[in-house]
């Protein structure tokens, strides 16, 4: 919801740069480009740059060997990849855990 709503005015903020270049000129319009590209070019980076952690294991996932700290969690995650479709998903890895006390 949040992220529709920051695209929307990301764009919104684009559009009148546009036609405050063809009205007015390039003083008024500058601000409105920028900080609607800016905010367009952010929502969409983030998007993909944060993606979703997985947290099952089924299927024909196979891991690749690649290991990775998460900045936001700091949990060790691990790339798996399906042979199949080429597609590439990040697990937490587990047996980094302490061992629990009985």
């Amino acid at each position: 919801m949040l992220r529709s709503a920051l695209l929307v005015i990301g764009i919104a903020l684009t559009w009148i740069g546009l036609v405050l270049l063809l009205i007015r000129g390039t003083p008024f319009a500058q601000p409105f480009l920028i900080w609607g590209a800016i905010v367009v070019i952010a929502v969409l980076f983030e998007r993909w740059r944060y993606r979703h952690i997985v947290h099952s294991k089924g299927g024909q996932w196979q891991p690749t060997g690649e290991c990775f700290e998460d900045p936001e969690t700091g949990q060790t995650i691990e790339v798996h990849y399906d042979p199949v479709s080429g597609e590439r998903r990040y697990v937490e890895k587990h047996d980094n855990l302490p061992p629990q006390k009985k």
